[in-house]
């Protein structure tokens, strides 16, 4: 039986390269994978999925009026379908979360979809915030602060400053966000 399954974590812990590898094992056994991305974050350009390590593959970009069960029911008649893979899954609207639940419940198609849970407000991003709600399994990637300790929040830097005030989504890397722990992102001490 297929499932819906939600892996967050804080900014780099390792989802994206968590994704390519379940590619590359699915792959590997001769099973065919549908990975989408979101198309908000298009920093390693159109159409790829790259880790902050260097590793990549190709993805369908994925906008918010996109039908994800079309997608997958498109891509069917070209070939079977073993399993969905989604990066940047907090960027999906509830109606999309609710389209996986369709691709998981009716076609049967385990999905797997990697996120950030909440912004550098502490706020929970929509797509997240559905995942928590629909998934059948909920598991998350664990990553350290600067003190050691588990970091379970992303803190935006402006200037090597931590800031609290902004859009939600500001798409950026290591020179825009840092993970912390949730003392030092109460804090805002990015650094000992």
């Amino acid at each position: 039986m297929a499932k819906l399954y939600f892996r967050y974590s804080a900014m780099n812990a390792g989802k994206t390269t968590q994704l390519i590898q379940v590619r590359h094992n699915y792959q590997e056994r001769g099973q065919n994978v549908l990975v989408l991305k979101s198309s908000i974050d298009n920093r390693d350009g159109a159409g790829v999925v790259k880790s902050r390590i260097g590793i990549e593959c190709p993805a369908i970009l994925l906008n918010s009026d996109t039908n994800i069960l079309e997608v997958v029911k498109q891509n069917l008649k070209k070939d079977k379908i073993d399993c969905l893979l989604i990066d940047e899954a907090q960027f999906l609207s509830k109606a999309q979360v609710l389209q996986l639940c369709s691709v998981v419940d009716e076609l049967n198609i385990p999905c797997m979809a990697y996120g950030l849970r909440s912004d550098f407000k502490g706020n929970l991003f929509p797509g997240s915030d559905a995942l928590i709600s629909l998934s059948d399994s909920i598991e998350e990637l664990k990553t350290i602060c600067w003190c050691g300790k588990k970091a379970i929040m992303n803190t935006r830097l402006m200037d090597g400053k931590a800031v609290f005030e902004g859009e939600q989504i500001q798409i950026g890397g290591n020179e825009s966000y840092i993970s912390l722990c949730r003392k030092h992102w109460r804090e805002g001490k990015v650094k000992a």
